[in-house]
């Protein structure tokens, strides 16, 4: 299992911290360079790779390594530095542990996990070498077959770090799957969860009575042809492999904590004044009272909210995609993910969002037929979906059943309506008319849904109307 040791630090890790770290193994070992000197590596006599040592990170937003590593940082800002020893060797997790236990100390910070970084004596690995593995230019991949690309975790939560990401992309350029294995007590980030939803990819979790299933969906999973994959019922047949649901995935838990889960899209022309990230901001506020606390390209999200900076990276990347995530304050957590992307009709933003209650907060369900006029009026609005869930107030994905959200409304916006015949957008077979928003003349509809989170008929008439805006 690829083990991480992460420090956080106060002061920047200079060139003599680092190289202290590095000389863990003594200063006889092999080093290189890889991710255009973004990465530097501890290496075997062989050239493979011990340990793996990303830059050191600028952390300046408040609250990311309690959610992320559940761990008291210093006060914002600081510096988040990973290590990242190879799968099965135990000189190689003490090498990373006393790397971070160096830049704890030289840097005035600590390390996470602490139990990982309780010496900083040099770890005697002269004699060690690493087992060669076809994934030998990705070190965060333990397993990689002509099917898929699997990584083994052991995180309290498995967030889209700058490795992870970077891992997700060269799989999908291989195309290849990515599973991602983890003990059962651990988390995902939704921003991992939402990249996890292409077959053959997957949350494979370890379990005591069935061994491994999918932490999304509960299926029973085995090893078999080259990948994690549902484990055939006893009863199967060809159309049906009757698999079965994990015991562990179906213990769900009754805390009465919800989220309240919105997903829209914009469509901008694509001109030098376009300022992104302006819609996602003014729902947060309309929804919380306060802007998004940071952002970044993968977690921990370490910058200041800035629209204008997200605008900059988005536009210097261009005509690629470009993907953000973004977080909330500690006391209100919220997390939004981000895909910026040129096309023929203009700039998109695709958002999906979050926000997460406790069993004595209520959702401000009052509020969002002004934020969708917000959206719809001042941000190209084009389509939004709301739905309440029964979800952790935390965020994180835990490998159990949650249930699906239910639709509290749907907005279509200016252009879109006008584009339907005749008066479709308006009457529709909902028992709630659509409420206008914006100019009469061009006005984007709010249709409200029944959204009781222990009645699923809301899913009906979303599909109802669908279907009628559709014209089927």
């Amino acid at each position: 299992m690829t083990k991480d040791v992460i420090a956080l630090t106060q002061r920047m890790p200079d060139p003599w911290t680092m190289l202290a770290g590095l000389f863990s193994g003594g200063p006889d070992k092999l080093m290189d360079a890889a991710g255009d000197g973004a990465v530097v590596r501890i290496c075997d006599d062989e050239g493979r790779p011990l340990v793996s040592i990303e830059a050191p990170l600028l952390v300046q937003v408040p609250g990311e390594a309690e959610r992320l590593l559940g761990a008291a940082p210093p006060p914002v800002p600081y510096w988040w530095t990973e290590a990242r020893a190879t799968t099965g060797v135990e000189e190689a997790e003490r090498l990373a542990g006393t790397f971070a236990a160096r830049l704890a100390v030289l840097a005035d910070g600590s390390a996470w996990p602490p139990e990982a970084a309780r010496s900083l004596a040099v770890v005697d690995s002269d004699r060690v070498n690493v087992v060669p593995t076809p994934a030998a230019a990705q070190p965060a991949v333990d397993v990689l077959t002509d099917k898929v690309a699997v990584v083994l975790q052991d995180r309290p939560v498995v967030a889209m770090t700058a490795w992870l990401s970077d891992t997700f992309r060269t799989a999908a350029d291989a195309e290849l799957g990515l599973q991602i294995v983890t003990p059962a007590g651990t988390t995902l980030s939704p921003a991992v969860r939402d990249s996890l939803s292409h077959w053959p990819s997957r949350w494979v979790v370890r379990d005591e009575r069935d061994d491994y299933y999918d932490g999304l969906s509960g299926a029973v999973l085995r090893w078999q042809d080259g990948m994690f994959a549902p484990l055939a019922g006893p009863d199967a047949t060809t159309d049906d492999p009757r698999t079965p649901v994990a015991a562990s995935y179906q213990e769900a838990s009754t805390t009465g904590e919800h989220q309240l889960a919105v997903t829209f899209r914009t469509v901008h022309p694509a001109d030098d004044r376009l300022v992104l990230g302006g819609a996602l901001e003014s729902i947060w506020r309309e929804l919380t009272g306060a802007p998004p606390a940071g952002w970044g390209t993968a977690e921990p999200a370490n910058l200041p909210w800035s629209p204008r900076r997200m605008t900059d990276l988005a536009h210097d990347r261009s005509p690629e995609p470009t993907w953000f995530v973004v977080v909330g304050t500690p006391d209100r957590p919220g997390l939004a993910t981000v895909r910026v992307s040129r096309t023929k009709a203009g700039v998109e933003e695709h958002v999906t969002l979050a926000f997460g209650y406790g069993p004595d907060e209520k959702p401000p369900v009052d509020a969002l037929a002004g934020a969708a006029e917000q959206l719809a009026t001042r941000h190209h609005l084009q389509s939004m979906l709301v739905q309440l869930r029964k979800a952790r107030r935390d965020l994180a994905v835990p490998p159990r059943f949650e249930g699906p959200g239910v639709p509290l409304a749907f907005v279509l916006g200016a252009e879109e309506v006008r584009q339907m015949p005749g008066d479709r957008a308006r009457h529709t077979p909902l028992p709630q008319p659509p409420v206008a928003l914006g100019p009469k003349a061009r006005p984007a509809l709010y249709y409200p849904l029944p959204g009781d989170p222990s009645d699923l008929s809301g899913w009906q008439d979303f599909e109802r109307l669908m279907r009628h805006l559709k014209g089927e």
